[in-house]
């Protein structure tokens, strides 16, 4: 397992990271725990959860199976959505009250004294940005948080707290299937030195072994020879994956782990560095006319 830093932060984190948003943590939080460990024994420090999962459980699970650990890994959470109180969805709030009031009930959930990284868990131009920023900034100076960030695509917002803020990273839908952070954001987060945390980045189970369906604009011919293409190298996930950390923005691959099956294919893939002739299946992938053959 390698390890990158993240933007401007001390922090590191494993070029594979653990998305926590499938996890059973209702049905089984034992086994969710013990799979959470042995994803730490096996080399991945970064894990990455929301006080949304779930209402909050996620966040409890997540924080009683890594604490004997706290010191060794890398807790990542997210602020800005909340639960109506029926439980039958959440509203946008991306206010300053809600961020410095949200991170202590994140904290007690996690049981932990700090959270390595906090983020916007979503995010528009039309949100106080200032404002959003200054509680980011006061929770970093009262050590509540290492670094700070926002979950988002949206180029322009982007482009705001690349402008505004002291952030170290951004996390964004990017992979094979989606590349549309190449257009506009990469190089802009790269020449600032901020991070890249990638999502998405199996294309829900299309570049490993989901049916071929239409997706982010692809025809489901243009998936189905897609992925013929990523297969034929043996090695489906270790190409997605280092698809996206061949970028120098890109800092981490976030990848939803739901059983221990899942957790050891994507370590050993990990284990598998791809060939030269495997980024040149890749490069050719990227040709427009590949697509054009295929439509």
């Amino acid at each position: 397992m390698k390890y990158h830093k993240l933007g401007n932060s001390d922090i590191e984190v494993s070029e594979i990271s653990f998305g926590c948003m499938s996890l059973e943590v209702e049905k089984n939080p034992d086994s969710t725990s013990s799979l959470l460990r042995e994803a730490h024994d096996k080399g991945i420090n970064f894990f990455d959860t929301a006080d949304l999962y779930n209402r909050g459980l996620n966040e409890e699970v997540v924080g009683k199976a890594l604490k004997p650990y706290r010191d060794e890994v890398i807790i990542s959470t997210k602020v800005g959505n909340v639960w109506n109180e029926d439980g039958s969805g959440w509203e946008w709030n991306p206010t300053k009250e809600y961020i410095l009031t949200g991170v202590n009930e994140s904290l007690r959930r996690l049981q932990t004294e700090y959270i390595d990284l906090y983020m916007l868990h979503g995010g528009t131009i039309d949100d106080p940005i200032d404002e959003i920023i200054e509680a980011f900034d006061r929770l970093k100076d009262q050590g509540k948080i290492r670094a700070y960030g926002i979950s988002s695509i949206r180029p322009n917002t982007i482009r705001q707290y690349v402008e505004r803020s002291r952030m170290d990273c951004v996390m964004m839908q990017y992979g094979l299937l989606d590349r549309r952070p190449e257009e506009e954001s990469l190089d802009l987060l790269a020449e600032h030195d901020i991070s890249v945390i990638t999502r998405g980045t199996l294309g829900k189970g299309l570049l490993i072994d989901k049916a071929p369906h239409d997706y982010q604009g692809y025809s489901r011919q243009e998936v189905e020879a897609l992925q013929k293409v990523v297969n034929n190298t043996g090695n489906p996930i270790s190409v997605a994956v280092q698809y996206v950390l061949q970028h120098p923005a890109v800092a981490s691959a976030v990848l939803g782990i739901r059983t221990k099956e899942q957790l050891d294919e994507i370590i050993q893939a990990s284990d598998q560095p791809i060939q030269a002739s495997q980024l040149e299946a890749v490069k050719e992938i990227l040709e427009p006319k590949f697509y054009e053959q295929h439509r």
